[in-house]
């Protein structure tokens, strides 16, 4: 130890207008002790018994603030001491200090502390401007830590607000789109049980009955599927998604001309498989081009643009419809958000498609994105991983077939 940090020079730093007499009685109250970087010789909120000075090196302070963040106060070198308070108030360590580079540092235990602190005025005065600086230091951080709190929990009431009529907002529109066909359903089905239904019309009311049980089995499926799809486990395989946006294209070409919509896919040749799940990959997509062709309400173009971008596969899904409002970007992907008007336009649907989609791709461990403006229309791009040709013939991921009517 050089002489500029020896325990003599060091302490009159520590405590100004300390006497060569209560220099020695504290350095023959310590003891001299060596430290490596990244010890922790104070832990917060534990009952310990020592006062450190510092003769060599650096140490840092932190707290931990409401549960969670761990907070920097300080950072402490030559001169400091730090571990007072605790040996005065008797109370547990308010921070924890760790050292960050080789430390040397004088050790004072409790008993001979008191000792020192008895007889030596000059370190009983700076052990009290030190302990009032601090506890302001702490007052301040307090006061933050209220302040920090009140936004949280401001927020947190906003968002369980929101999720609260969100919620409400789904029941209803659940009511009601189950309802209706199961009370067209009904209706057929009383008709033909009594006999009233002509033998001509017996098909085609048999077909209207079909048709509204499917709507309320696709519905409920989707309610299924969102409340499972967290708890799914199951398998990747090599999947052509080439072939499944195609056959996503061919189920909502029908769709598509009904609302005057050209739906399109342009792929890029021979495209490498993804690792995925075939049937969530292409529920995925079904709510993404139906929440495109729904929201392109005067018609237009719809495509899909399949290419390989570096070790993953990029599909776009591009309409021209209506767009999305800044302010709402953040909300499209909740569970149960449903945008119902726009302007003098009302849309069907009780907000799940969207909620679905990012979920299956985040199992993928894949990206969803959206570039929207409104009244200029929609970009929404995934990102899929390829399949390792030389993997595994299956790989581990967070899927499995959710339960369905």
């Amino acid at each position: 130890m050089t002489s500029s940090r020896s325990p003599a020079k060091i302490i009159p730093r520590a405590f100004p207008g300390i006497t060569p007499g209560e220099v020695a009685e504290l350095i023959n109250n310590s003891q001299l002790k060596n430290y490596p970087s990244e010890t922790i010789l104070c832990h917060e909120n534990a009952l310990e018994n020592t006062f450190y000075l510092i003769l060599d090196g650096e140490v840092e302070v932190t707290k931990v603030i409401n549960n969670a963040e761990v907070r920097l106060l300080k950072n402490l070198g030559d001169g400091d001491f730090f571990g007072e308070m605790a040996l005065i108030h008797n109370a547990p360590r308010a921070a924890t200090v760790k050292s960050t580079t080789p430390l040397i540092v004088l050790e004072i235990h409790r008993d001979a502390f008191d000792r020192v602190l008895k007889r030596s005025s000059s370190i009983s005065m700076a052990m009290v401007r030190e302990i009032s600086r601090r506890l302001r230091e702490n007052d301040e951080m307090a006061i933050d830590d209220l302040r920090l709190r009140a936004g949280e929990l401001a927020e947190a009431y906003q968002k369980l607000a929101e999720l609260d009529l969100a919620r409400r907002e789904f029941l209803t529109n659940v009511a009601h789109k189950l309802r209706t066909p199961l009370t067209v359903a009904n209706g057929y089905l009383d008709l033909i049980s009594k006999g009233t239904v002509p033998a001509e019309q017996l098909t085609p009311a048999i077909s209207k009955v079909a048709e509204n049980v499917h709507q309320i089995m696709a519905l409920v499926n989707d309610i299924l599927f969102v409340q499972e799809m967290d708890l799914i486990l199951s398998r990747f395989k090599a999947v052509d998604i080439t072939a499944t946006a195609r056959s996503v294209v061919t189920t909502y070409e029908e769709i598509a001309r009904e609302n005057n919509v050209t739906l399109r896919l342009e792929a890029e040749t021979d495209l490498p498989p993804v690792a995925g799940d075939v049937r969530h990959l292409e529920r995925a997509l079904n709510a993404l081009v139906d929440n495109a062709i729904k929201f392109s309400p005067d018609g237009g173009e719809v495509t899909l643009r399949l290419q390989r971008d570096d070790e993953q596969v990029r599909l776009a899904i591009q309409d021209r419809g209506i767009g999305i409002a800044p302010d709402k970007i953040s909300k499209i992907f909740d569970r149960f958000y449903h945008l119902d008007r726009s302007g003098s336009q009302l849309f069907e649907g009780i907000g799940l498609g969207l909620a679905i989609a990012k979920q299956v791709i985040a199992q993928h461990r894949g990206r969803l994105e959206v570039d929207s403006q409104p009244n200029q229309g929609s970009t929404f791009t995934l990102w899929l991983h390829l399949w390792e040709q030389d993997g595994p013939q299956e790989q581990e991921t967070g899927l499995e077939t959710g339960s369905t009517v």
